[in-house]
């Protein structure tokens, strides 16, 4: 990924004035790096600045819609959303919210009438990975570490909206790309790719947000729609977001809601 950074900043060299050539690579990759910076503060301040760098939790409620090879299946399901950072998420299913499922830290557990169980490996690597190429996860972690390469891609589109790319590439050689509105500098999609351990092949991994609504002084998406490889596979329809909630004290002991769920 890092030898890509090579390859922009030529582009941006021969895309410069003649007056501007001259300037050595250094040069070009700084300012380059501040474009991408400036697009990502200005995408902080949208989202809610302090506030929300500084968010408590967040609950999301709607319907999920999943898809296969980009065709819909039938129905939708419920489900309700809980997360706090950095590594504390809780979601729940059916209409009786009587599948639960829990990942804290690195570890992913579902629990049902039947009990407690351990989350397939694979379900949980699917979803860490999804946390660990958050837009949170941009910001607050790899946008603070000075080893982090910021890149300014351009105008791109998504969802009928005009946005200003920036790709972030870690110090391990991973990428966060993330697409904001040059309006409302809002996020409009963030991708990543991830080689599969078996087939060795890359996979792209993008979410693409619309719909925004103000909600307790937080833009925030109320259609997220998720992709791999170009194909849709899920769609988030947001009915009602809550942030900063009082949450139960035991609500993210696995045990005594296992207890509970089973009577």
């Amino acid at each position: 990924m890092r030898r890509a950074l090579a390859v922009v900043l030529a582009v941006v060299a021969m895309a410069a004035p003649q007056s501007l050539r001259t300037q050595t690579a250094e040069d070009a990759a700084t300012k380059n790096a501040q474009k991408a910076r400036t697009v990502l503060d200005q995408m902080v301040q949208a989202l809610g600045g302090e506030l929300w760098l500084n968010k408590k939790n967040e609950m999301q409620q709607g319907h999920i819609a999943a898809f296969y090879q980009g065709q819909p299946n039938l129905g939708t399901m419920r489900y309700w959303d809980f997360h706090v950072w950095p590594d504390k998420d809780r979601i729940e299913y059916t209409a009786h919210r009587d599948v639960l499922q829990f990942y804290e830290g690195r570890e992913g557990w579902e629990v049902t009438y039947r009990g407690k169980r351990e989350l397939p490996k694979e379900q949980v690597e699917e979803f860490l990975r999804r946390r660990d190429h958050s837009i949170e996860t941009a910001v607050k972690v790899w946008l603070k570490d000075p080893r982090t390469i910021l890149i300014y891609e351009g105008q791109r589109m998504a969802s009928r909206h005009l946005g200003d790319q920036v790709t972030l590439i870690s110090a391990e050689n991973e990428s966060i790309t993330i697409l904001a509105d040059v309006q409302t500098h809002l996020p409009l999609k963030r991708s990543f790719q991830w080689r599969d351990p078996v087939y060795k092949d890359k996979n792209t991994d993008a979410e693409e947000y619309d719909d925004y609504h103000v909600v307790d002084g937080f833009p925030t998406p109320f259609s997220i729609t998720r992709y791999k490889n170009g194909d849709m596979t899920r769609q988030l329809y947001v009915e009602r977001v809550e942030y900063n909630r009082d949450l139960p004290a035991d609500f993210w002991d696995v045990d005594t809601w296992a207890r509970r769920i089973k009577k």
